[in-house]
């Protein structure tokens, strides 16, 4: 079903076409061991909807047939997924880069000890979430006892080479605002956590990826509720450039939610808007809103490159101002 959220069916966000997939972003799952207030998903240690076996197995498949070189894999906390590392280790046996989006705090969890040692020893790239380099306002974000954690976490990652140069083991951050604003400035603001982790707590890490906060789920419920949504959304139309269009991260990524069914991105998972033009000679499956939903079988059967990619005003969250992607400004 749509987000019940008051984002408009009819948009007038531009047509835009898919390109040549490169990244398969793949959402294991939406059980986690926190309760983000910006979470987009409504993650929390109380979902229970997982990636079944079957589906799990079809992941490397379908990167071998679509040649496509970086998985993606989040949630949740994909590591909660007890197949979390049999793929990983199926997919870095096949040379695909893989990345892990982590909450940092996952490192502490039980069962979870020896986590940062696998993902070094697969070198796998940590794309680890840090809303700020305080932590009062991170505990607001994220909760009590959150910053510690994950400052302690980045430091155990550092101490096996991550973010260290030459280690080729990748560590980037992430920074969500607190409300409803745009970030500030990708460079700037990096600067400041690099000084600031390493000053503090001697941390190093590679980049900073700033996101602007989407307007969908748990986040947008909370607009909704202190009667931001209007405001923030016409914030984000007023900042519309339509340079970022071509660096949009929906023309060349495949999300995949934890049924297996394909969306154009992670956003639109969450909303329920399928994939457009499933993929040619695939019998696909109907889903939502009485489209044709393709499943991540499909694509072994044909690609997707070229199909238009199915917009709504949330969109404009994407493209305004410096523009937002899961690999940061635009």
């Amino acid at each position: 079903m749509r987000d019940t959220l008051p984002l408009l069916e009819v948009t007038d966000f531009p047509a835009i076409r898919r390109g040549a997939t490169q990244t398969l972003q793949v959402n294991l799952g939406y059980k986690c061991n926190q309760r983000c207030l910006h979470c987009h998903v409504n993650a929390s240690p109380d979902r229970t909807e997982m990636m079944d076996a079957a589906t799990l197995d079809l992941i490397p498949q379908v990167l071998a047939a679509r040649g496509i070189g970086t998985l993606d894999l989040t949630g949740g906390a994909p590591e909660l997924h007890e197949g979390f590392r049999s793929l990983v280790t199926a997919a870095r046996k096949q040379g695909v880069h893989v990345i892990d989006r982590c909450n940092l705090t996952i490192l502490f969890e039980p069962g979870q000890d020896d986590l940062a040692q696998f993902l070094a020893a697969q070198q796998v790239e940590v794309v680890a979430s840090l809303p700020c380099y305080s932590v009062a306002n991170v505990d607001r974000q994220r909760g009590e006892g959150v910053f510690d954690k994950s400052i302690a976490a980045l430091q155990a990652l550092n101490a096996l080479g991550y973010g260290k140069a030459g280690s080729g083991l990748m560590l980037n951050l992430v920074f969500n605002p607190q409300g409803p604003s745009l970030p500030p400035g990708q460079a700037g603001l990096e600067a400041d956590y690099r000084r600031e982790l390493w000053q503090h707590f001697g941390i190093e890490f590679n980049h900073l990826f700033v996101l602007t906060n989407m307007p969908i789920k748990r986040f947008g419920s909370t607009l909704v509720t202190r009667g931001e949504f209007e405001p923030y959304m016409h914030l984000l139309r007023e900042n519309y450039q339509a340079d970022n269009l071509e660096q949009v991260m929906c023309r060349s990524l495949i999300s995949v939610d934890w049924r297996g069914y394909l969306y154009d991105c992670d956003f639109n998972q969450q909303l329920g808007l399928p994939l457009l033009n499933p993929a040619s000679g695939s019998a696909g499956t109907k889903a939502n809103h009485g489209k044709l939903h393709p499943q991540l079988r499909d694509l072994l059967g044909g690609d997707v490159a070229n199909n238009l990619i199915d917009v709504a005003d949330h969109c404009f969250g994407c493209t305004a101002g410096q523009g937002s992607s899961c690999g940061g400004a635009l």
